[in-house]
């Protein structure tokens, strides 16, 4: 069994609506409630906890969850979401004392094409011995330049270990409680929570994700999601 953190904090500028990203219309629904809904339907996720946006449109938004999601604020930066709702969801009635090595699963709401088959795959991982996290992430397939802040090329990357990391992220919770017992200086750098894992030397493996499973950031990437969750929707229709 594991416990869910749902990200909904962030503002999400560069969509453009003048409101936090998780509130995004998306085919008709939040963009925060489709992964919330995934997360709810499966039996190995006991909690479900949304990091909500600060301010009154946050407010709005925990008036709005349904039963078995816990809301509470999120914080400025990624990482401090990540602790607040870890905490929060120790209040909402799990017992973080009752296993060290129980999961918690982190996702973006930004990603609303979750799956139930990669959250059960990322839990797999996460649940191996000797592992303190497995991270979904796809192979890169693109070349890659580093380049000075002139813009001139000073290298190209080799490839082929190289991948670009999503959610969810599953950590073991003593590791991901230890890995967030930094200075908050430490917390805003941290683009990803698994990083914070590997700077304490800890066993992050990935998982293999769909490309499909993209995140939302700009008004094309709202289209493109809204596009693919029609496809997916007509794909149920003609298995049933």
């Amino acid at each position: 069994m594991a416990v869910a953190l749902l990200l909904a904090a962030g503002l999400g500028e560069r969509l453009g609506l003048g409101e936090p990203k998780a509130l995004a219309e998306l085919a008709g629904r939040p963009l925060w409630r489709w992964s919330a809904d995934v997360l709810l339907a499966l039996p190995e996720i006991e909690q479900v906890v949304l990091a909500t946006p600060a301010g009154a449109e946050g407010e709005s938004l925990a008036a709005s969850v349904p039963a078995g999601v816990i809301a509470v604020p999120g914080g400025a930066v990624r990482s401090e979401s990540v602790l607040l709702a870890l905490r929060g969801g120790a209040k909402g009635g799990v017992d973080p004392d009752s296993d060290p090595d129980s999961l918690v699963l982190v996702h973006d709401a930004a990603r609303p094409l979750l799956s139930a088959e990669l959250v059960r795959e990322t839990l797999v991982g996460a649940a191996r011995n000797g592992v303190d996290a497995a991270i979904a992430a796809t192979p890169v397939t693109d070349t890659i330049k580093q380049a000075d802040g002139d813009g001139r090329v000073a290298r190209t990357l080799d490839r082929s270990g190289l991948w670009a990391v999503q959610t969810p992220q599953v950590f073991r919770r003593r590791a991901l409680e230890r890995a967030l017992d930094v200075e908050a200086e430490v917390l805003a750098q941290a683009t990803d929570d698994a990083w914070l894992i590997e700077c304490l030397g800890g066993c992050v493996v990935v998982v293999p994700a769909p490309r499909e499973n993209l995140k939302v950031t700009t008004p094309v990437d709202l289209e493109l999601a809204e596009l693919l969750l029609a496809r997916r929707a007509g794909r149920a229709l003609g298995r049933s």
